[in-house]
């Protein structure tokens, strides 16, 4: 949508006005998150002009109070969602569409002509075409009919528009980008380096349709080796200032849900021009390197070059071959292998955060029902391209930040992390304490060489999964910035993603400025920390509709269980309940407090991170096993409801210091009583 001219009227001059995003409450009331404020600005809901809850607006402060200052919004910049799916209402010469859910409080009126053959009663979607703040209403347009779609289909597409990304593109970029040939442009092939008859290989999931990256390898006359890390040459196609370059920074990310991909670029250029796929010609960004079997770089070249991959992998063939399997490029693997150990190695001995990972994925019907889960573990398949990548993203970073000139650094969308916040880390290495593992928290060198003895020590032992996940959520975000802080977590001191212009628009800005680096014609990229900031955020938001949607199968795969008992353990405690997620199904579900009264009554002891009874003691604990029975799965509010079977043991435990007043005794690995009239 156009962005709208900012209001200033002359008594409202010489008051402050900001740029924010505002958040809506429950209640209807807002409150303008501004960067680099401390405070945010309330602003009630009669004030609220036609903004919506994630929309960046213009808020003018109309008082300053001692704790809180209140505001009024002038103008919405830019909206955060723009389509909405609902129900029809077709009258004679018009028609609503009545949204579906609250964050879009009004009707949107659809002028006959642009209803696209929907009729009253449909379950349809609509975008918003224009919005004045002098209308109650926004007018829209359909540009789907959700009726005959499935469950799976309606909620998934209801994910991925209340994240605030657009289903479809708009049809000047699906033109601009169907305008490109595959054809490879002699003039074009002269500005690049040649790598079309150097071994070439693409390694990646078994279902991936788009290929960002490829690895070459040659041997030298010397024993060393030239290996070339490829991207796809997104920004070759991709021009600032066009429609695909618009809508990509508008969408700055893919999406990525357990049934379907929505791309930031359209499949022409994502599936197709930019994927390096097996025995076609393909224009790259590349970083190439000298490196010997020590993993030794001693050159390196970084340019725009031409590949054609001899063959693609997927990563289990590749572990295969690793683990002693043949196959094709045997020994060029195994060595690829060798040199990406040994990279890893160095990388954990200079700080990096060793946290290992896994990712839980759902085996789907046809009708993308969730009929079992698969559990997906990193592998050294996944290590060798990770390791390579990472080298290429650190070489970018450093050869921009050592470019910077008479002091200036050069506008940049660094990729950084952060130390962790004091207090969390205080919490956390008492609570690794009490399972004793001693963090020494002196420095970010300490810290990380601590985290990773623990992480090693508590390989196997049934402290693991809480141990971990604690210390993955006690360590800040990354980000994207133009301040290069470093990346903590990766120990390094220059970082940048490079290697993902297909998937992240970050990646794309990365290429624009190296090229202009190399070309020596630097023009500094206008609002790079603001590009930076809606890429981050972006970011966020794929990743809370990726949690969603992966919460919905969940649920749907969970409601063939209701009645039935799992081991389970607790991944969460709160004042209301605790999370625990079943062992084997990997799906999570709440067990009240309410669930909990006929125990005893629970105090929520936070640095604890655990429940304790008043009288009993017991203790519900994050690790703790606990038996589990499946009370309901409801994909409405995407939440599963179980009820306590066993009461974990806590013989061995050190017994909570409870408040004065109250006793606290230990209660054996006892059967959970009964209520009454509960089966």
């Amino acid at each position: 949508m156009p962005r709208k001219k900012a209001k200033t009227s002359t008594n409202q001059k010489s008051k402050k006005q900001y740029t924010g995003i505002l958040d809506v409450s429950r209640s209807g009331t807002g409150f303008v998150m501004v960067e680099g404020q401390d405070n945010d600005i309330l602003v009630h809901a009669e004030n609220q002009l036609n903004a919506l809850s994630g929309d960046t607006v213009l808020v003018t402060v109309i008082k300053e109070g001692r704790t809180r200052r209140e505001g009024i919004i002038e103008n919405v910049l830019v909206r955060r969602q723009t389509e909405f799916p609902g129900r029809l209402q077709v009258k004679e010469h018009f028609a609503f569409l009545v949204p579906d859910k609250q964050n879009m409080p009004v009707d949107i009126f659809i002028p006959i002509a642009l209803l696209n053959g929907g009729k009253d009663g449909d379950h349809a979607v609509a975008r918003i075409t224009d919005w004045s703040a002098k209308t109650k209403n926004p007018v829209g347009e359909v540009i789907s009919i959700l009726t005959h779609e499935s469950a799976n289909e309606i909620a998934m597409q209801g994910i991925l528009m209340d994240a605030g990304f657009s289903l479809h593109f708009p049809d000047d970029v699906q033109e601009e980008a169907a305008r490109f040939s595959e054809a490879i442009d002699p003039a074009e092939l002269k500005r690049r380096k040649d790598f079309r008859k150097t071994l070439t290989l693409t390694i990646d999931p078994a279902d991936a349709k788009d290929f960002d990256d490829a690895l070459s390898f040659k041997t030298l006359k010397d024993g060393w080796y030239e290996i070339g890390v490829h991207i796809a040459d997104v920004s070759y196609f991709v021009q600032p200032g066009s429609a695909l370059d618009e809508e990509a920074y508008r969408r700055a990310t893919s999406v990525y849900l357990p049934d379907r991909v929505l791309p930031m670029l359209p499949e022409h250029l994502s599936n197709m021009l930019c994927s390096l796929r097996p025995n076609e010609e393909k224009y790259v960004f590349s970083a190439v390197f000298e490196m010997n079997d020590q993993a030794e770089v001693r050159n390196y070249w970084l340019g725009r070059s031409l590949i054609c991959s001899d063959r693609r992998y997927a990563y289990e063939e590749v572990q295969d071959i690793i683990e002693g399997a043949d196959g094709d490029n045997k020994n060029e693997l195994l060595l690829l292998n060798s040199i990406a150990r040994k990279l890893r190695e160095a990388r954990f001995k200079k700080g990096a955060i060793n946290f290992s990972s896994r990712e839980v994925r759902f085996k789907l019907d046809e009708n993308a029902k969730p009929i079992g889960i698969v559990i997906k573990e990193n592998k050294e398949a996944n290590q060798l391209i990770e390791e390579f990548m990472l080298l290429a993203n650190r070489t970018v970073a450093e050869f921009i930040d050592k470019s910077s000139q008479d002091g200036k650094s050069i506008p940049f969308p660094y990729r950084v992390h952060d130390l962790p916040d004091d207090l969390k880390l205080a919490s956390f290495a008492a609570f690794a304490a009490r399972y004793g593992y001693q963090l020494n928290l002196n420095s970010g060198e300490t810290i990380a060489r601590s985290f990773n003895e623990m992480l090693q020590a508590v390989k196997g032992k049934p402290e693991q999964n809480v141990l971990e996940s604690l210390g993955i959520r006690t360590m800040a975000k990354a980000v994207y910035t133009t301040q290069n802080i470093g990346h903590y977590g990766l120990g390094f001191a220059d970082y940048c993603h490079f290697t993902s212009p297909i998937r992240r628009y970050p990646d794309v800005l990365v290429h624009r400025v190296l090229q202009q680096v190399l070309d020596n014609k630097l023009i500094p990229i206008k609002d790079m920390e603001q590009k930076c900031r809606h890429c981050s955020d972006q970011e966020r938001n794929a990743m809370e509709a990726e949690r969603d949607a992966n919460k919905y199968k969940q649920v749907e795969y969970m409601q063939g269980f209701v009645g039935e008992e799992f081991e389970a353990s607790i991944t969460g405690v709160a004042s209301f309940g605790f999370w625990a997620e079943t062992v084997a199904q990997k799906c999570e579900g709440m067990v009240s407090i309410a669930a909990l009264r006929h125990l005893d009554d629970f105090i929520f002891m936070e640095a604890e991170y655990c429940l304790v009874g008043h009288s009993t003691g017991i203790q519900f604990r994050i690790g703790d096993k606990v038996q589990v029975k499946v009370l309901s799965a409801n994909l409405e509010s995407r939440q599963i409801d179980y009820d306590l079977v066993n009461i974990p043991e806590v013989a061995s435990r050190k017994k909570t210091k409870m408040p004065p007043s109250k006793k606290t005794s230990s209660t054996k690995g006892k059967k959970a009583p009964k209520r009454k009239g509960k089966n």
